[in-house]
């Protein structure tokens, strides 16, 4: 086959990936509404959703935006862990902070919001997958909080964190912890209220008393516990409550019988 055959035959496949390059983009309002925030100024929107290959300019991309939003992000979640952790120390909840924010969890609620179909690319992070890149979506994500920031304040962007940041089942800094603390993780992932203990029965001599305890999840029937000491029948209650609701092995160790 001659030389300009080869280039006949290669140019239909050339458009093919041009036409897709360049197929329109679908409108913001369906992207604000999965976000859950419906912006009063658009262009911050469509400069979170910029890469540096298609912007015009040091400061027409997201990555300001970016490097706003990952701050707002650890804010919203560091403030969301210290009210609903009151006894954990600072290395708990630096644990915690770091499971719920970490670069995984960004790009996974990016995909959520279905930003692919808006991001504006270069050609050559189109055909690259771009829209698909973990890294791009992860940095899009954070860019869209600081836009939310800019556009409506902390409280609107800590309530979109608040809906879309929540791990599936307790996350690493939990698990091989206590159960206690990992159905509490468990409950605050979905916005409900933390977890609550009661003992309904004390038995034995004050010095060896027993308690059954039940630890009530909103939604969920109560589960219960025993123990020699309180500390010990709450563990119980909390590890029951999962194991029935099959809510992950958060905590595989028996409680230890010790005050």
């Amino acid at each position: 086959m001659t030389g300009p055959d080869l280039d006949d035959a290669a140019q239909p496949r050339a458009n093919a990936r041009s036409r897709r390059a360049h197929k329109p983009r679908p409108p913001l309002t369906a992207l604000e509404e999965r976000i859950g925030h419906s912006f009063g100024d658009p262009d911050l929107l469509t400069r979170a959703l910029t890469h540096t290959s298609k912007a015009s300019g040091r400061g027409g991309s997201y990555q300001r935006l970016e490097f706003l939003g990952d701050r707002v992000l650890g804010l919203a979640v560091a403030d969301r862990l210290y009210g609903a952790f009151p006894e954990a120390d600072e290395g708990d909840l630096s644990r915690r902070l770091a499971a719920l924010v970490r670069r995984e969890t960004c790009a996974a609620v990016a995909a959520s919001w279905e930003v692919g179909p808006h991001l504006i690319l270069g050609q050559g992070e189109v055909m690259g997958g771009g829209r698909r890149n973990q890294t791009i979506l992860a940095d899009v994500c954070e860019a869209i909080l600081g836009a939310i920031y800019l556009d409506a304040g902390f409280d609107t962007a800590r309530a979109v964190v608040e809906t879309h940041f929540h791990p599936g089942e307790p996350t690493a800094a939990a698990r091989g912890r206590d159960a206690k603390s990992a159905l509490q993780e468990w409950a605050m992932g979905r916005s409900l209220p933390i977890p609550t203990y009661e003992v309904v029965e004390r038995t034995g001599p004050d010095h060896a008393p027993r308690f059954r305890i039940a630890v009530q999840v909103e939604g969920l029937e109560p589960g219960l516990g025993d123990g020699t000491s309180k500390r010990i029948a709450e563990q119980a209650a909390a590890r029951a409550l999962m194991e029935r609701e099959g809510i992950g092995a958060s905590a595989d160790a028996e409680p230890t019988e010790t005050a």
